[in-house]
């Protein structure tokens, strides 16, 4: 993706003339999520207000997609899709537990939720390895291995990637709301034989999703839900981006916050792959907090085609898209000097993790090699958290672990720390000792 022709800056018309009208057109939806798209966002948080038996090749298992109520950053009702799996025959007295699935980047349109895909419940499918056999990540890390363990597994598409509505792509109190009321959903379908018990893993922007989530008690705790008083026994987070942690000295003036946007700016564009991720940070951004303009970072033309590309397109054949229009001329859709800048530094600390204390146990794992999700984002949040005197392990894997490597090698390891937590073992404080 990185090295393609180079379009001159005389030629930019011609790029944008490639891009036909009908390419802007939002996508093609199937049947179950075209009607979900009219629905009105109204129920409570975690009610199922629409669900569709599939198949599934996890053995032993029966699996339905969903879509659910949830709510934003600013309260608002949203609707979600996503995909259930349970295990078949009789659940326990005391219900099965839940484990809820965070996937990571897959886009920010319609139609890049990966319930959409023909066998959702498959194995989690990464696209950047030589054994993808797909256009996107989709799939479940270890659903068999959850499913014979006797858990339900759910996994959020989040909202705007099916349900309707603008997908908010790395907002993390939106996502990591998602996240929590997949959970609520499933413990309310009385056909998965779900309790109380509840843990949450992902991966990349679903582990954001899942720090979020940790330190939302007092959403988690909210009443008159589909599925109340869930009780969370731990989180585990791959390579979890966190914004705020890295923004201890918020900046209270323009000039400064500037200097910052300019800083933040001129780490997303060395390639066309981390741009294409910036863009639709910078869209679902504006989704969730819509006092910002695309305008106040990106040019007129920018702007206009920022927009019908992430309503279009998946992440990957995003990228692919602006390689193929702009070659190494992408940087000319971002203006010399963004505007505006403080408002959109507070959106995105106000969109991350919040300073709280987790409800429950985090275990973090991470590879050295990992350039998607700079390291440095969860160690100062695990220096966050446990200063808070929570218990939060952060695991280095071993070898040169890559972003797209991390939830293969981790494995074998949070699958023996969840089945800890089911069974109520201790676990040590995580939190490096000084």
């Amino acid at each position: 993706m990185k090295k393609t022709s180079i379009l001159s800056v005389l030629a930019l018309g011609a790029a944008l003339s490639i891009l036909s009208p009908v390419v802007y057109a939002d996508p093609p939806m199937p049947p179950f999520y075209a009607s979900v798209m009219k629905m009105a966002p109204e129920g409570k948080l975690g009610q199922v207000i629409k669900k569709e038996k599939i198949e599934t090749s996890i053995k032993g298992a029966q699996a339905w997609k969903i879509a659910y109520i949830s709510s934003d950053v600013a309260g608002r009702k949203t609707i979600a899709t996503g995909t259930i799996i349970a295990p078949v025959g009789s659940a326990p007295k005391e219900g099965r537990p839940i484990l809820a699935w965070a996937h990571g980047t897959t886009g920010s349109a319609q139609n890049c939720g990966p319930s959409q895909i023909i066998d959702p419940t498959a194995a989690l499918n990464e696209y950047f390895l030589m054994g993808g056999n797909s256009w996107t990540d989709y799939g479940i890390p270890n659903g068999q291995e959850f499913i014979n363990q006797g858990y339900v597994v759910v996994a959020t598409d989040y909202q705007g990637l099916g349900g309707g509505g603008k997908h908010q792509y790395a907002v993390a109190q939106t996502n990591g709301r998602d996240v929590i009321n997949s959970a609520r959903a499933a413990s309310s379908m009385q056909e998965v034989g779900a309790g109380k018990k509840t843990l949450v893993y992902g991966w990349s922007q679903g582990g954001g999703a899942t720090i979020a989530a940790a330190s939302l008690p007092e959403y988690q705790a909210l009443q008159g839900t589909a599925a109340d008083n869930l009780q969370y026994l731990g989180f585990v987070a791959l390579a979890p981006d966190d914004v705020a942690a890295m923004l201890s000295n918020i900046p209270t003036d323009e000039a400064a916050a500037k200097k910052l946007m300019n800083g933040f700016t001129q780490a997303n564009v060395p390639n066309v792959f981390l741009f294409a991720h910036y863009m639709i940070g910078l869209w679902g951004t504006q989704a969730a907090f819509p006092g910002l303009q695309l305008t106040d970072v990106l040019t007129e033309d920018g702007a206009k085609v920022v927009d019908k590309l992430a309503k279009n397109k998946c992440i990957h054949a995003l990228a692919d898209t602006f390689n193929y229009a702009y070659g190494d001329s992408y940087k000319s859709l971002l203006k010399p000097e963004p505007s505006n800048s403080l408002a959109w530094v507070k959106a995105f600390v106000n969109g991350s993790v919040k300073p709280v204390k987790p409800v429950a146990p985090v275990v973090i794992y991470w590879g050295t090699k990992d350039t998607a999700v700079p390291p440095v984002m969860h160690e100062l949040y695990q220096k966050q958290m446990c200063a808070m005197g929570a218990n939060v392990g952060r695991n280095q894997l071993p070898g040169e672990q890559t972003h797209f490597t991390t939830p293969g090698v981790s494995a074998p390891m949070y699958l023996e720390w969840v089945k800890d937590r089911v069974a109520g073992k201790p676990l040590a404080n995580g939190c490096p000792q000084n």
